[in-house]
């Protein structure tokens, strides 16, 4: 893969793994909790596939093989951020609702 391919890999896995984590929320709202619970774990692979080409990318860098830093590669961090940061909250909502049903 090129420079390029890397970088939208890891906004598309980035917005699968954000998608995947707002389902979950949804599923939880209308009670369906083990749904929920597996639309976390859709989010967490497609997040690890992010983090892994992050790793690589970092790993190229301080052997001294970094790329320059552009827009497009700001952005599918920018992405990738924000699909953790959903994704954790995704999980404190799927726990609550689950909390909430059950009593």
């Amino acid at each position: 893969m090129n420079y390029e391919e890397i970088v939208i890999k890891i906004i598309v896995s980035g917005g699968d793994a954000r998608s995947h984590a707002m389902k979950a929320i949804f599923k939880a709202k209308e009670g369906e909790i083990e749904v929920a619970r597996e639309e976390l774990v859709k989010a967490s692979e497609s997040l690890e596939v992010a983090h892994d080409i992050q790793t690589q990318l970092i790993q190229d860098e301080a052997a001294g093989n970094g790329k320059d830093i552009t827009l497009l590669m700001v952005h599918a961090q920018d992405h990738l951020m924000n699909a953790m940061t959903v994704r954790d909250m995704a999980r404190e909502f799927v726990d609550m609702y689950d909390k909430f049903s059950t009593h």
